[in-house]
């Protein structure tokens, strides 16, 4: 059966993609490698199971293509990720979140696909302690999450009009190896850059902000379980490890007393989300999943790839 990933360069596509290769699967990628890099997949380029197209999900054509080719089913990741890009430019976000989506849904009616949609946690409205089931309210808070919940309503538009089968998959905030940590980056990533290289942490606001921080294999096999899951088709499905950490105790995490931690102002307060924990037991359910790495060893992990990344990085300059 041969699959399609759109975003499959980046980082959480990067990972999804080598577990469905190991699962014998044969893959196709479609990536405008904006927000991920060709390196994120390099390893794959040679196998007779892989085919990479740089391509646009906005380009019709080059997407039409990839189905016309041999499709069984979509995993789409492609998007903007960034929240800070999303308030200064809403129309990019727009465009290549919503238009992109339905240009992918457009193929799967007219081909016959399922389709997969990884959506995000930040389409919720705030909580206090509580953890965050399905059905909890939603109230997004920047362009960003705006994008992806209209996105996820196209979805389900799709499934009633068209019978088409969807599974839309809410995942907490990832990180780990191959994450981005340039520019707004992730959290993680971009805490544990700095503290290779000696910088301060920058931590915007109190800090006492928390997340539900999940390891990015997790995650790919949480979506990698949902894609010929008969019983997910038609629902929405958080994934997240039921804790909360705050932001200074992520800091601590991964300063070890090596570098300084500074508190700036915060560059979106409107956007902030104050609490996340994830309520991830119709996961466990439908898919029989459940987070395996703690943050801890998560952080170790990435922190392990990190310094060899930045180490490899530093040699070719």
């Amino acid at each position: 059966m041969r699959i399609l990933v759109t975003g499959g360069a980046g980082f959480i596509g990067r990972w999804v993609v080598k577990q469905l290769l190991d699962e014998g699967y044969m893959i196709s990628v479609i990536d405008n490698l904006s927000n991920s890099s060709e390196d994120n997949i390099r390893e794959f380029l040679n196998l007779r199971e892989f085919r990479f197209v740089r391509g646009d999900i906005l380009d019709v054509g080059i997407l039409d293509k990839q189905f016309k080719d041999g499709c069984d089913v979509v995993v789409h990741l492609a998007a903007s990720i960034n929240v800070q890009d999303s308030i200064d430019d809403p129309i990019t976000t727009f465009r290549n979140d919503v238009m992109g989506t339905l240009n992918v849904l457009e193929c799967c009616r007219k081909w016959g696909v399922p389709i997969v949609y990884t959506s995000t946690c930040l389409v919720y409205d705030r909580v206090g302690g509580k953890a965050i089931d399905e059905g909890y309210k939603t109230l997004p808070r920047s362009p960003y999450a705006a994008a992806k919940l209209s996105a996820e309503e196209f979805m389900v538009s799709y499934g009633h009009s068209y019978n088409l089968p969807y599974t839309i998959l809410r995942p907490f905030n990832t990180y780990g190896p191959y994450q981005r940590f340039t520019g707004e980056g992730g959290v993680v990533a971009t805490f544990i850059a700095n503290a290779l290289e000696g910088k301060p942490l920058t931590v915007y606001g109190d800090g006492n902000q928390t997340r539900d921080f999940l390891y990015v294999e997790d995650c790919a096999r949480f979506i990698n379980l949902s894609v010929f899951n008969e019983d997910a088709r038609g629902k929405i499905i958080n994934a997240g490890t039921g804790k909360e950490t705050d932001v200074n105790k992520l800091a601590r995490l991964v300063a070890r007393d090596r570098v300084e931690i500074v508190h700036v102002e915060h560059i979106h307060p409107q956007a902030e989300v104050g609490r996340l924990r994830c309520d991830y037991s119709l996961a466990t359910r439908l898919l029989g999943w459940k987070p395996e790495v703690a943050i801890d060893e998560g952080l170790d992990r990435t922190e392990e790839w990190m310094e060899k990344h930045l180490t490899l990085k530093r040699n070719r300059l």
